[in-house]
């Protein structure tokens, strides 16, 4: 398509282009001039996006109904997203990864931060797992898997369409293979040590969580001799890599027994299963029960679903962390180690922290903060856009 046929949008008098020009990746319903023709385009159609002057912005996808209207692709003169346009940003997402990772099992496209806004790609060796959570990118998926076969090699490519993003983009949510075909198991991932199990097909999100690597490397170096818990675990995050740093005792509690069983699997792979145990349940109920249980642990580690996904859910989402810590200290051994984490954007490390800390104060007991992690580096974040440094995970000596 060339410039002069992309339709144009306009952003609405007295709305300031400068953060846009500065690298922000989003334009709001309200920052945009919707008239008639700009409600007809068709979800995910590439335009030119110009300043109340007519000056131009940026190239935008349009999404119509979406709050979120406009996604940045690039500057006014980029062109239009074809294989090409495709490879380029690929190649490029894949050398930083080629870099940080000496095997091929990572995030590799971290949406906005890798300049493909929306989109979601992870890695498991030759299977990649595609999330196109917004319809720019819907649109032209069989255009992307073609680049992305051609950049990495990956025989399998899957388009899982879980994210909750895709709802409001007005997408539907049918998963699908791509190219070549769907692993019939679970795939085995090493991370810190341990060996991991992936249920990219059934799984939640696309079947593995990548973002807290670094994270179970830091709490691995807690865990030899010590007496672990691990509550929110999913498929075992950070209770595996516990169990291979030579932690005496691993407990895995999620309410998924899915989850619990790829746990077990990993344990087992990981050459640990006589040290490991799994407790399914709501995850407040078991800290309630081990509570009274009288159980201790030396570490325990608590890493929930998103309680505050949006701004409105704060407030809410802020009382379920502090609730949180109130249950698991008093599990903690005197001078053990308490690690509570957030994968909310809208709670700051700040709100968290204090949600955290007060949890922690109503159950009595002290706390020094030892560390401070965030997602691994293949989750790159956008400077511009606060919403992609989402994961915080603080570790507490009690």
């Amino acid at each position: 398509m060339s410039e002069s046929s992309f339709p144009v949008v306009r952003l609405r008098p007295k709305t300031n282009a400068r953060a846009i020009r500065r690298g922000y990746p989003w334009v709001y319903a309200n920052e945009l001039v919707v008239d008639r023709r700009t409600k007809a385009l068709t979800p995910g159609t590439v335009a030119r996006l110009e300043d109340a002057d007519r000056t131009p912005v940026a190239l935008v996808a349009v999404t119509p109904e979406s709050r979120i209207i406009g996604r940045v692709l690039g500057g006014p003169e980029e062109a239009a997203p074809d294989h090409g346009w495709f490879v380029t940003r690929l190649s490029r997402a894949l050398a930083l990864r080629e870099r940080l990772f000496d095997a091929p099992y990572y995030r590799l496209i971290h949406a906005e931060a890798d300049g493909l806004p929306g989109v979601i790609i992870d890695r498991f060796g030759d299977t990649c797992v595609v999330q196109p959570n917004a319809a720019w990118a819907d649109l032209r998926i069989e255009t992307l898997a073609e680049a992305l076969v051609q950049v990495t090699g990956v025989t399998n490519v899957l388009k899982n369409a879980g994210g909750r993003g895709r709802a409001l983009e007005g997408l539907d949510d049918v998963d699908m293979v791509l190219r070549g075909a769907a692993p019939d198991a679970p795939l085995p991932v090493q991370m810190n040590g341990a060996s991991y199990l992936a249920d990219v097909t059934g799984g939640q999100k696309t079947g593995l969580f990548y973002d807290q690597r670094p994270n179970h490397g830091f709490a691995a170096r807690l865990a030899p001799g010590a007496r672990v818990l691990d509550v929110f675990s999913h498929v075992g995050g950070f209770g595996l890599a516990a169990l291979a740093a030579g932690a005496e005792h691993v407990t895995c509690v999620d309410g998924s027994a899915a989850a619990l069983e790829l746990a077990q699997g990993g344990a087992e792979l990981t050459r640990g299963a006589d040290r490991f145990a799994t407790r399914k349940g709501d995850a407040f109920d078991v800290l309630t029960a081990l509570q009274d249980e009288q159980a201790r642990f030396d570490v325990v580690i608590c890493d929930p679903p998103a309680f505050a996904p949006s701004k409105p859910a704060l407030d809410k989402g802020l009382r379920a962390y502090e609730r949180v810590a109130r249950l698991a200290a008093p599990l903690v051994e005197e001078g053990g180690y308490l690690v509570l984490c957030s994968c909310s954007h809208a709670a700051d490390l700040g709100t968290f922290t204090g949600a955290c800390l007060r949890g922690i104060g109503r159950a009595g007991r002290r706390a020094q903060l030892i560390h401070t992690g965030f997602a691994g580096p293949d989750h790159p974040l956008l400077p511009q856009l606060a919403e992609s440094g989402y994961l915080k995970a603080l570790f507490f000596r009690l």
